[in-house]
C-alpha cells in the first residue's frame, strides 16, 4: 500500500509527512508522530547545537530493530527551504550535508525516520577550524555507565589543572562524552593530538580501568577513551539527539553532579519526555560549548 501521506504546517512551513503511526520504538511503542514531535518541540535548543553545521543522518525506516543506513550527502528530494553546507564528504570530495536552522527542516529528517543527528566539530563556515575538543568514552565489555562516570571525573580534573573547562553530556547509548569549548582558531591536529595526550597519560595512571587503543582485546573491563573523533572527518552524535536503542533515550547534556551520582552507581539515562522536561527546569546545560573561548596548549606540554 502507498504511504498515508498528510501536509502539516511547521511554523509557515508546508511538509508532507507519511506513516505516522507507524512504530519507530517497537518495545515502547514510540511512533514516527512522537519523533517528529520531539524534533519540533526540541529544536529551539537543539538548532544552536547543530544549525551552523553540516550534518549526517543515521537513517532508520523500519525502525530500531531494522536495518540503518549513514546519509552524508543531503537529499535531492529535500525542500527548498532545507539548507545545505559544505563538509568534508568523502574520497570525492567536499559534499553538501543537510543544515537544519528551523523545526520544519528538523520534522522533514524526522519523517525520513533520521532518528540520530551526527554533528562535526567545526562549522560549516570554517570546517577547518574545530570549535571544541570530544572525548568520547566508551564502555568495554565488564564496564558500563558508571565506569564511563569515574573516568569523565578523571578528565574534568586533570582539564581543570590546565585551567580548562569542560562539559559532560551522555551519549544517549551506553556511554559518556566530555566537550571542551574552543571558539578560536585550533586545527584538527592540534585537537587530536591533546585529546591523544591527555587520554594517554589517563591510561598510564589508570591502566586498569582506561584504553585508548580501538583492539577489541584490550577493552575487557575498560573504557576506550576515544580521541579520535576529532578528526576532521568525524562526526559524534549531537547534543539533544534522539538514539537508536530500544527505547527513545536521548544524547542528554548533564551536570557534573549527576556525573558523580552516576559514579557512585546512579540512573544516568533519558528518553524524550524527560528531556524536554529537563530544559524547561534547568535551560540548556550545553550552552556553554557554543560561547566559552578556551586555548588548548601546545600539545608538547604534559597535560598531567
Amino acid at each position: 500500500m502507498p504511504p498515508r501521506k498528510i501536509s502539516v504546517d511547521i511554523d509557515g512551513r508546508e511538509l508532507a509527512v507519511s506513516n505516522l503511526d507507524k512504530v519507530l520504538y517497537p518495545e515502547v511503542g514510540f511512533t514516527k508522530a512522537e519523533v517528529i514531535d520531539y524534533y519540533v518541540r526540541v529544536a529551539p535548543t537543539l538548532i544552536d547545537h547543530l544549525g551552523d553545521r553540516g550534518i549526517t543522518l543515521r537513517r532508520y525506516p523500519d525502525g530500531v530493530d531494522g536495518e540503518s543506513f549513514f546519509e552524508k550527502r543531503c537529499p535531492s528530494h529535500r525542500p527548498e527551504w532545507v539548507e545545505t553546507a559544505p563538509g568534508p564528504g568523502d574520497r570525492s570530495g567536499t559534499i553538501g550535508y543537510c543544515r537544519f536552522t528551523e523545526p520544519a527542516a528538523l520534522a522533514w529528517a524526522a519523517n525520513l525516520a533520521a532518528l540520530e543527528l551526527h554533528a562535526p566539530m567545526a562549522r560549516h563556515d570554517d570546517i577547518e577550524s574545530p570549535t571544541m575538543v570530544v572525548f568520547d568514552l566508551d564502555p568495554g565489555p565488564g564496564t558500563a555507565i558508571a565506569e564511563c562516570c569515574e573516568v569523565a571525573l578523571w578528565i574534568r580534573d586533570t582539564l581543570g589543572g590546565l585551567d580548562l573547562t569542560c562539559l559532560p553530556k551522555t551519549s544517549g547509548s551506553k556511554g559518556l562524552q566530555v566537550y571542551v569549548p574552543l571558539n578560536r582558531p585550533h586545527t584538527h591536529d592540534h585537537a587530536s593530538a591533546f585529546a591523544l595526550a591527555v587520554a594517554q597519560v589517563l591510561e598510564a595512571a589508570h591502566p586498569k580501568l582506561v584504553v585508548t587503543t580501538m583492539a577489541k582485546a584490550a577493552r575487557k573491563d575498560r573504557v576506550l577513551i576515544d580521541w579520535s573523533q576529532n578528526s576532521r572527518h568525524k562526526t559524534t552524535i549531537c547534543a539533544y539527539s534522539l538514539r537508536a536503542r530500544p527505547r527513545p533515550t536521548v544524547s542528554t547534556p548533564v551536570t557534573w553532579d549527576e556525573v558523580e551520582a552516576g559514579a557512585d552507581g546512579g540512573p544516568l539515562s533519558f528518553e524524550a519526555g524527560a528531556v524536554l522536561d529537563r530544559i524547561d527546569r534547568l535551560g540548556d546545560l550545553f550552552s556553554p560549548v557554543l560561547s566559552v573561548e578556551q586555548q588548548l596548549p601546545p600539545t608538547g606540554d604534559h597535560p598531567g
